[in-house]
């Protein structure tokens, strides 16, 4: 894992935020609907293996994992959590998301009727991916009158659906 440590700027942003929620209650968090992709893989896919291994042992075939050329399998689903229960997960196809897939695939068909059952404080959560943040879903979003929570930028850390693909990844992984 990769750890980039965050700005002054991103934790100002974070700092704001927890200011602005601290006091919010049970039924205020109720109203969120926290959402996030994530890409699953039958097989590490960052093509890089680490090996620790003793002085002397670097050839030893004790070490040596053969692989197909060909990459395994994946997936790319979206799925949302709130306080009350989850939605079911959707594949997004060829593992990409743009702007009007996520309006159509996702938005549309799911996250609009959610809104509605919840009503009028509905709060919607996602981060600041490209597709999310594109003027086609911006306008959308806006003409259905959509509560968006703001999301700082490298904070996902803070959407509890994180957990979510830790456990469903470590699950596939077993």
């Amino acid at each position: 894992m990769v750890c980039i440590p965050l700005t002054p700027r991103h934790l100002a942003a974070r700092r704001r935020w927890a200011a602005e929620h601290r006091d919010w209650e049970q039924h205020d968090w109720s109203q969120v609907l926290f959402t996030d992709e994530s890409r699953f893989s039958l097989e590490c896919d960052t093509r890089r293996v680490l090996v620790w291994m003793d002085r002397g042992t670097r050839n030893n075939p004790a070490f040596v994992r053969e692989r197909s050329q060909y990459r395994s399998a994946g997936w790319m689903v979206w799925g949302g959590i709130s306080i009350n229960g989850r939605m079911d997960l959707h594949i997004i196809r060829n593992n990409t998301l743009t702007g009007r897939r996520y309006e159509d695939k996702i938005l549309r068909p799911h996250v609009i009727p959610y809104a509605g059952a919840i009503g009028d404080s509905f709060v919607f959560q996602d981060d600041n991916a490209r597709p999310h943040r594109s003027r086609l879903v911006e306008n959308m979003l806006e003409a259905e009158t959509i509560q968006r929570m703001e999301w700082t930028a490298c904070s996902p850390d803070l959407n509890p659906i994180e957990h979510v693909w830790d456990m469903l990844g470590r699950r596939i992984a077993a």
